[in-house]
């Protein structure tokens, strides 16, 4: 009886499909975690427009940033492909309109990154405060730590830095693949979704996590034991980050859905 390589390797081929569901299952399931937090939001609008305040501040120098970078893309792409100068006109064109596109989506990936970064620093007191309403709606946290506010900003700029410049050393490569015709316009998106979302994941179960004096090394080990969860929730917000007004409107949604995301992740109720 002749058998599948996957059998040869010890891979159950008929198990494949059904752990494709489950994957695709926990990813919604991650997504429906942003959803809940909108929820949320919506029925406590008093304190969750206060998170509106730090994210309109750090939007506004962020849309203005990205508009700036728009303006001079032409510019910047003539720059960085300095060996198209001999190329004939249309050839010169069609690789600086890549350059172009790969420029803006470096910049789009950077900006919702170092956005909710900045934002969460900028606007500490209020996203601490929703975090620990939404905690206190599911039995709070019994296992909170005392943590000053002094230190806790410190670590959180340290941490919010150290993902800032993971983004960045992922982000270069990213935006030199996207110069490969039609991957780089096609599957380089795809996979910068992915890679903001689970960054973004990371960065915004930090409330809770320092709530428990957790650190960096402990949100990414709580998330990598169920990555497919969040990541769901991680490129959920990465999209609607990229929405006009979006990361500024949904930021504290986010917060409060990031909440549900860790203490999912640290085995705590959230139902």
């Amino acid at each position: 009886m002749r058998r599948s390589g996957l059998t040869l390797l010890g891979v159950n081929a008929s198990a494949i499909p059904g752990t494709a569901v489950g994957t695709a299952r926990r990813f919604a399931g991650g997504a429906a975690l942003l959803l809940r937090g909108i929820g949320l939001y919506v029925r406590s609008p008093g304190l969750m427009l206060l998170g509106v305040v730090p994210a309109l501040i750090s939007g506004t120098l962020f849309v203005a940033a990205y508009a700036a970078l728009a303006y001079f893309v032409g510019d910047l792409a003539a720059a960085v492909t300095p060996f198209a100068d001999d190329w004939s006109a249309t050839a010169r064109r069609v690789v600086r309109l890549i350059a172009s596109l790969a420029l803006l989506g470096l910049g789009g990936l950077l900006a919702v990154l170092t956005f909710t970064a900045v934002t969460l620093v900028i606007g500490d007191p209020f996203y601490e405060k929703i975090s620990e309403r939404v905690e206190e709606r599911y039995g709070g946290a019994s296992d909170a730590v005392e943590v000053p506010f002094w230190p806790s900003l410190r670590r959180s700029i340290v941490d919010s830095l150290r993902l800032m410049g993971l983004a960045a050393l992922v982000g270069i490569p990213l935006f030199v693949a996207g110069f490969i015709p039609l991957v780089g316009q096609t599957v380089i998106p795809v996979i910068g979704a992915a890679v903001g979302g689970w960054l973004l994941a990371v960065e915004l179960v930090g409330s809770t996590f320092y709530r428990r004096g957790k650190r960096l090394p402990d949100r990414r080990a709580a998330l990598k034991a169920d990555r497919p969860t969040a990541l769901g929730f991680g490129v959920a917000v990465f999209v609607c980050f990229l929405i006009p007004l979006g990361a500024v409107l949904l930021m504290p949604a986010a917060v409060a859905g990031a909440t549900l995301l860790a203490r999912r992740s640290l085995g705590q109720p959230i139902t």
